[in-house]
């Protein structure tokens, strides 16, 4: 068996939510858990956070939140693309799902719903992003369409999303808090911090906009330890790393100077070196373009990654660490080696690198 693993530290995730939560006590916390919990496993991070007091769930899509129900999860569960037929509609009805309304087309599948549930639903208004949702002119003519509907709602909530919130200097986030204020007040609802009858803030705007820290709070990928923002570590903010991907050497070469190592030879030997081959590439969910040079922690110090990642194995320049041995412990991320760094390495975001975790690789809480 490959030693490589993911550890997931339930502590860790626990502790991230608290941090989240101090940011504005008297709001609400929906924990973002799409996309199998960022990698993390949907079904564990759920019952871990139900454990720490979540108030409620997102995902993105019917069969996540399904998912859940059957587990035994009764919290709160909001679909965050909505439904996508009336068929979806009767199921998030029957399994008491909270939905939301971005398109014409849900509105008229809630028209003809003829069922006993009655939905709480959240409006979401486009305040820039131009992803899902009305625009802030169309707002009251939908709320007004949906005041006639044959089984009524529940209740009728407001969200939006910040495009742009992990820039801590970008106009367009006050723009689309603006915005968003003018539709909060047509729908009658107070500014005050501790109404619940609104959703801003996703994890950069909880950390970065004071102002969107009002309502039900949206946090997703603080709550795995990773930072909201490419300007700071997410050390900074207090979250710690909940998972960390592991393995062990287990194999050493001596690769003479001048040879070169791995597929098209990208990684030539300035000096005679001491090449590790660690378990873990590509397949397991390490980046294939992570570059030559990205540090990797072998036996607790970091060592230099030598050519391309492959499938299987990537190898790693250990010359300058003699205490290396077959089976030494390594960590391609995690409390020693920030995602983040590894994420900016290969040229893309924490997000992609925890939910490319491959199903063959093992998950161990800790």
């Amino acid at each position: 068996m490959s030693p490589i693993r993911a550890v997931v530290d339930l502590e860790a995730l626990r502790a991230n939510l608290r941090c989240v939560r101090a940011l504005s006590p008297g709001s609400k916390v929906m924990a973002v858990i799409k996309a199998n919990a960022y990698g993390h496993g949907l079904l564990r991070v759920a019952a871990a956070l139900e454990a720490a007091s979540a108030d409620a769930y997102a995902v993105a899509r019917l069969d996540e939140a399904l998912q859940l129900r059957a587990a035994g999860v009764q919290r709160p569960i909001l679909l965050l693309e909505g439904v996508a037929s009336a068929a979806e509609l009767e199921q998030a009805a029957r399994h008491a799902l909270q939905i939301v309304l971005h398109d014409p087309s849900q509105l008229a599948w809630l028209a003809e719903y003829r069922g006993a549930h009655r939905f709480i639903a959240w409006l979401k208004v486009d305040t820039g992003m131009n992803r899902l949702g009305f625009r802030p002119e169309a707002v009251a003519a939908v709320r007004a369409q949906l005041t006639t509907l044959h089984t009524p709602l529940a209740e009728l909530r407001v969200m939006t999303h910040l495009a742009r919130a992990d820039e801590p200097d970008c106009a367009m986030t006050g723009e689309q808090l603006a915005r968003f204020e003018i539709v909060v007040k047509e729908f009658g609802v107070s500014a005050s911090p501790t109404v619940s009858a609104y959703s801003i803030a996703n994890s950069a705007g909880a950390f970065l906009w004071p102002a969107a820290r009002r309502g039900w709070l949206r946090p997703g990928i603080s709550l795995y330890g990773a930072s909201p923002t490419n300007s700071r570590p997410a050390v900074d903010f207090g979250l710690a790393p909940v998972m960390s991907l592991e393995s062990e050497v287990i194999a050493l070469r001596a690769v003479p100077c001048g040879e070169t190592v791995g597929y098209g030879g990208t990684w030539r030997a300035a000096r005679d070196s001491r090449i590790a081959i660690v378990a873990g590439g590509y397949g397991d969910g390490v980046p294939r373009h992570l570059p030559s040079g990205t540090p990797i922690s072998i036996a607790g110090q970091r060592a230099p990654l030598a050519g391309r990642v492959s499938m299987d194995m990537s190898a790693v320049d250990v010359t300058d660490l003699s205490e290396v041995r077959v089976g030494s412990a390594v960590q391609f991320w995690g409390k020693e080696i920030p995602v983040d760094d590894i994420a900016a390495a290969a040229g893309t975001i924490a997000y992609e690198v925890l939910c490319g975790l491959a199903p063959r690789v093992p998950v161990v809480e800790r």
